[in-house]
């Protein structure tokens, strides 16, 4: 339920921005409806390649999404791949997609983080009460955050909050005029999130693993942030350079056509 009023928010702003932008409503429905799934699938999948050593002995448990195992990157990579292809069929930018959804994106996982609240789950080593009273968090988040037998650290509202403000911040900046290329509103949300998720990620007692002694998640963060930075950086550097996020769908009349 958590999760849904998080998709509900994001998809009604998302096509609100799209309108702006030379987007119709439907084009971000149909999107909508192919990239849920492929982000689901994509999620569970990227959990349980890093748990294969537990899978590959309880095969019959990989489909088990209800007893928990989905990660973020997975689902986003997913969603991604989804976003590229349709794209390219209904003569939408890529990268304007990508900036118009990437805001919302990172509300709905403001959101969906208090789903691992209410589980109990993506929580962090050990504390004390009187720190998380130093917090000055309510008593039914601090309760809930007594977790075998001993106090925790909130990781999954350092997180929400992070991807709270990276929300904040983008929603604010996008409509400054000649301030955003196409392709750098989704560049931002890149290195935002992935800069949070390395430092909160360190905090976690659940991090799957790579060889045993590397996060994975962290090693990815720390990937998608050079990544986004290097692409950022080398097409400002353009003869040519990419249109203003402003200026929207240069296909839109093609696009109507097609139609």
């Amino acid at each position: 339920m958590i999760i849904a009023t998080g998709v509900i928010i994001a998809v009604t702003l998302a096509v609100r921005e799209g309108q702006r932008r030379g987007i119709k409503p439907d084009d971000i429905y149909d999107m909508i409806l192919w990239a849920l799934p492929a982000a689901l699938i994509a999620a569970r999948l990227y959990y349980v390649v890093f748990q294969w050593g537990y899978y590959s002995q309880h095969p019959g448990e990989i489909i088990a999404i209800w007893d928990g195992g989905i990660a973020i990157y997975g689902s986003l990579i997913g969603a991604g791949l989804v976003v590229f292809f349709f794209c390219r069929s209904r003569f939408i930018p890529v990268w304007l997609m990508l900036d118009v959804a990437a805001p919302t994106v990172i509300l709905g996982q403001a959101i969906g983080r208090w789903g691992n609240f209410m589980n109990q789950e993506a929580f962090g080593r050990i504390t004390s009460l009187s720190f998380l009273q130093g917090l000055h968090l309510p008593g039914w988040i601090i309760n809930q955050m007594f977790i075998n037998g001993a106090y925790r650290q909130p990781t999954y509202l350092y997180e929400s909050m992070w991807d709270l403000m990276g929300f904040v911040v983008l929603m604010s900046l996008r409509h400054y005029p000649q301030l955003f290329k196409q392709g750098e509103v989704f560049l931002s949300y890149v290195m935002w999130y992935s800069l949070g998720r390395f430092f909160i990620e360190g905090m976690r007692t659940d991090s799957l693993m790579l060889l045993g002694v590397i996060r994975v998640s962290q090693l990815l963060s720390v990937v998608l942030f050079i990544g986004a930075l290097i692409i950022w950086i080398y097409r400002r550097r353009q003869t040519q350079a990419p249109t203003d996020y402003l200026d929207g769908n240069p296909f839109r009349e093609r696009a109507k056509l097609s139609n």
